[in-house]
């Protein structure tokens, strides 16, 4: 196998006792869904319960064929113990519905691609297996990242020259919603507003496909997509990870043959991608992961075996490398919580915590890494 493989191999990125119910409350300071067991009073049985929201959980699959749940410590950011449940091996995608159910890609069903699912308890983070997961995508399929369309409830998944789309049903399970055609590409991401679609491609010399989405989560390519991520390079700058960052105007991919970083602005109405000036950046030796929050990217280089991070111009997109950066990480896959407080790493000692510093971005350890055995993607949903 090509090293440029196994470096992308290597990426590779509610139970309850009784019947339960799940109903969108506003109790509290903000809505969010809250089980309740059918017949059960108090906390979230009328809109004017005090409800606090449910713990945030990491969610991490493993090389080894488990996918666990970790249990956050809120605002100390900590792993506690994991429960964990049968999964794919060396999955490169992992991504929730809100708190109800998590997905994962499956590139290994001997009858072809598919997507596992399971349904998410709000207060444990346990998984309990959707009935007729894994939902299969075709004999042909090579699955790799995926990403949910939360607003009109559509899961994307990255297939061998196409994006495949499958409609979450209620309950978590799936059914598949057509494709669309797309490059040679293993990972895709959302703008926050579920506005566009973007997927790196691999054709060379490298390009990002961009789509807008209508309100059913249908996508339709771009004007001028797909986008190639740099001209100086005749030969395939190998685009990796792909990020939108957390105002969904720019648009970040890992370029693993020529230790790269493209950036790309996003035009707001119409999903245009333009260079950023002076785009791309260099970063370490074969970028694998990258994670970005609030103004910061941070970047996992396999074979400096090190994290870079950066700080994000709001007004250009133009990346500039921290002070402290590189810092001493090593790290396969990257994924932060939403308030940007704390960057979580996958590495050989396990899973690994660091405080985010809001102004200056440098990253500082937590605690003692967790043990996990190779986790390939990671998720955070709170």
């Amino acid at each position: 196998m090509p090293a440029s493989a196994l470096r992308r191999t290597f990426t590779v990125s509610v139970a309850t006792a009784t019947l339960a119910l799940f109903l969108l409350n506003g109790c509290g300071s903000s809505t969010h869904v809250c089980p309740l067991a059918a017949g059960a009073s108090g906390c979230c049985a009328s809109s004017d319960a005090a409800c606090p929201a449910p713990p945030p959980h990491l969610f991490a699959a493993a090389i080894d064929g488990h996918v666990s749940s970790f249990p956050v410590t809120p605002g100390a950011g900590t792993l506690g113990s994991p429960t964990s449940v049968s999964g794919p091996v060396a999955s490169n995608g992992l991504a929730s519905l809100g708190n109800q159910s998590l997905y994962a890609s499956n590139r290994d069903q001997l009858s072809g691609g598919g997507i596992d699912a399971w349904t998410i308890d709000p207060s444990t983070g346990a998984l309990t297996t959707i009935a007729g997961s894994p939902f299969l995508t075709g004999v042909f399929s090579v699955l790799g990242g995926i990403a949910v369309n939360d607003s009109a409830s559509m899961l994307y998944v990255a297939d061998a020259g196409k994006i495949d789309q499958m409609s979450i049903l209620n309950g978590g399970a799936l059914q598949s919603s057509g494709s669309t055609l797309a490059g040679i590409g293993q990972y895709l991401a959302l703008d926050p507003l579920n506005r566009f679609l973007f997927s790196s491609d691999i054709t060379p010399p490298g390009y990002v496909y961009a789509f807008t989405l209508d309100a059913l989560g249908n996508p339709a390519a771009v004007p001028g997509s797909p986008f190639p991520v740099t001209q100086a390079f005749p030969d395939n700058t190998e685009p990796n990870q792909i990020v939108v960052d957390s105002t969904g105007s720019f648009v970040f991919v890992a370029l693993l043959a020529t230790n790269q970083i493209a950036a790309f602005s996003v035009a707001p109405t119409t999903g245009v991608l333009n260079p950023v000036p002076g785009s791309p950046f260099a970063t370490g030796q074969s970028p694998l992961a990258v994670t970005t929050i609030n103004h910061f990217l941070y970047v996992s280089n396999a074979l400096d075996l090190n994290v870079s991070g950066y700080s994000i111009d709001v007004a250009t997109g133009v990346l500039s490398p921290l002070a402290s950066s590189p810092f001493a990480i090593v790290a396969g896959s990257l994924t932060t919580d939403p308030q940007g407080a704390f960057l979580y790493a996958s590495g050989p000692e396990g899973l690994q915590v660091f405080s985010i510093d809001a102004t200056s971005g440098a990253l500082a350890p937590v605690g003692s890494p967790a043990s996990y055995p190779g986790a390939t993607v990671l998720t955070y949903v709170q």
